[in-house]
């Protein structure tokens, strides 16, 4: 099994999410809009059909696992096996103090795919070891960024 790791902010969008009780998510930069940049995931994975895709996203915890996946197109959603939050042995507390990369890598310990590599715009707390497993995009720009586009080709291509 091959996986992406999927953030949502910084990488299909633009990062500065917000969120209210009353308007629910929304994107501080008006003129920014939700998934704007989730087409050209869509094209870069495209040539990969075996490829799966884990959410690592805080939307997962935010608005639940079904929601962040129906948010996602009907191409990625059928790519979509799980998310790092849904660890069994592993409390909420305990998945809330750890860093993004620690969370993707207990889950890579779980699942033991065959190859991996993730697309977030956190690397804090990123293990070292497995820094070269990250596709680290601008919080503004995401997938939108051609030297984030041609980083995900280059990780596409040695799976």
């Amino acid at each position: 099994m091959k996986l992406l790791y999927l953030d949502f902010n910084g990488v299909l969008h633009d990062s500065m999410v917000m969120r209210n009780r009353k308007r629910g998510l929304y994107l501080a930069k008006a003129e920014r809009s939700f998934f704007e940049w989730m087409p050209i995931l869509d094209d870069l994975l495209a040539p990969y059909p075996d490829l799966k895709i884990v959410l690592s996203t805080s939307w997962v915890r935010a608005v639940s696992f079904d929601t962040a996946k129906y948010d996602l197109s009907p191409a990625l959603q059928e790519r979509v096996i799980g998310s790092t939050f849904h660890h069994p042995g592993l409390s909420q507390t305990a998945f809330d103090t750890m860093s993004r990369g620690l969370q993707v890598l207990g889950d890579v310990e779980r699942r033991k795919p065959a190859n991996w590599f993730a697309i977030d715009d956190d690397a804090f707390g990123w293990p070292v070891a497995h820094r070269n497993k990250l596709v680290e995009t601008k919080p503004d720009l995401g997938l939108s960024d051609p030297a984030a586009q041609e980083a995900v080709r280059a990780m596409l291509a040695a799976l």
